[in-house]
């Protein structure tokens, strides 16, 4: 699972993603531009927002970003305690309100309930398509209660159809997801990684359900 984090003070932003990175992999923004255009690619399963950012603030971040139907769970942090703050969040499409200063078990509590709102966990934390099961421990996964191995990076990509199955995701959001920006690799590895996982599939004829959509990427669904 994959976390923005958008917080202008740079000590903080180190904090929260020393605290995430041990469950979660993490992009991190230090501005309001920068974090809107990383939240445009919604490749992203949760946007933890600071509410007060140089050049853009957090609220007008998930007003542009939800009338671009992008549902991305938003968590607020902010230094301002006050109702209408909580309720200008809200109204505007966050998911939930953290005040500063705040505890890691509660930052990952609250992240935690607003996945398995969302419906990325489930209330068991596993992570479900048919008779698959990804189990989050060691890049396991069950399938038809045969336990495979996959490398990690296609463990990531299987996870990422699997939380958007029934849904194009193009090549390029499913680059940026797993390989990140800043990659030196070229988007060609989709492709590849997309018939290793195919191949990984075969044996349980799970691998007709991740579908190209010519020209534009691929959707996970029952064949």
């Amino acid at each position: 699972m994959k976390i923005l984090i958008v917080e202008d003070n740079i000590s903080l932003l180190e904090s929260i993603k020393e605290i995430l990175e041990k469950e979660y992999e993490v992009d991190g923004a230090d501005n309001g531009e920068d974090g809107l255009f990383y939240a445009q690619q919604n490749i992203y399963d949760l946007i933890v927002l600071d509410v007060m950012l140089p050049y853009m603030n957090g609220f007008d971040i998930v007003k542009e970003i939800r009338k671009e139907k992008i549902k991305t769970p938003v968590l607020f942090l902010t230094a301002k305690d006050s109702l209408e703050d909580r309720v200008k969040g809200l109204e505007f499409g966050g998911d939930d309100y953290l005040v500063k200063p705040f505890q890691a078990p509660e930052l990952l509590a609250r992240i935690k309930a607003l996945l398995r709102r969302s419906g990325v966990l489930d209330m068991d934390e596993g992570i479900k398509y048919r008779g698959i099961i990804l189990t989050g421990k060691e890049n396991d996964v069950l399938v038809k209660d045969v336990p495979i191995k996959l490398t990690i990076k296609q463990y990531d990509l299987l996870e990422y159809l699997i939380q958007n199955s029934g849904k194009i995701l193009t090549k390029e959001q499913i680059f940026d997801r797993i390989w990140g920006f800043d990659s030196d690799t070229t988007i060609a590895i989709v492709e590849v990684f997309i018939h290793q996982l195919r191949k990984k599939l075969e044996e349980f004829s799970y691998h007709k359900d991740i579908q190209t959509v010519r020209g534009v990427g691929y959707i996970l669904k029952e064949s």
